[in-house]
């Protein structure tokens, strides 16, 4: 099977700054990303668990989207933007796609 290469962009941050990411992904031409919920997890200040908030403040989201290679860069500046003072990472890293078209 054919397969094409492609970067993916991986980003766990505060669920209050979602609409400010996917904001930015629109302002870099991402033509599509997918939002999961991250229940809990373990940071620099030690463990944490979204269970029993009542508000999403105290949430997290990942966000992942595929890109092409010529693209990553200006999509990692504008997302940057958001999440360099905040909690939570990004990561790029190298994918292969079946369907290269859709990225």
């Amino acid at each position: 099977m054919q397969t094409h290469p492609k970067k993916r962009i991986d980003i766990i941050i505060e669920m209050p700054l979602l609409r400010r990411i996917t904001e930015r992904f629109d302002k870099a031409g991402v033509s599509g990303y997918s939002v999961l919920p991250v229940v809990a997890g373990r940071g620099q200040t030690g463990a944490w668990s979204a269970g029993g908030q009542v508000s999403d403040v105290g949430q997290m989201a990942a966000i992942i989207c595929i890109v092409d290679a010529g693209k990553a860069d200006a999509v990692l500046d504008e997302v940057f933007a958001v999440v360099k003072k905040q909690i939570g990472f990004v990561t790029l890293s190298d994918v292969a796609v079946v369907r290269s078209e859709r990225f």
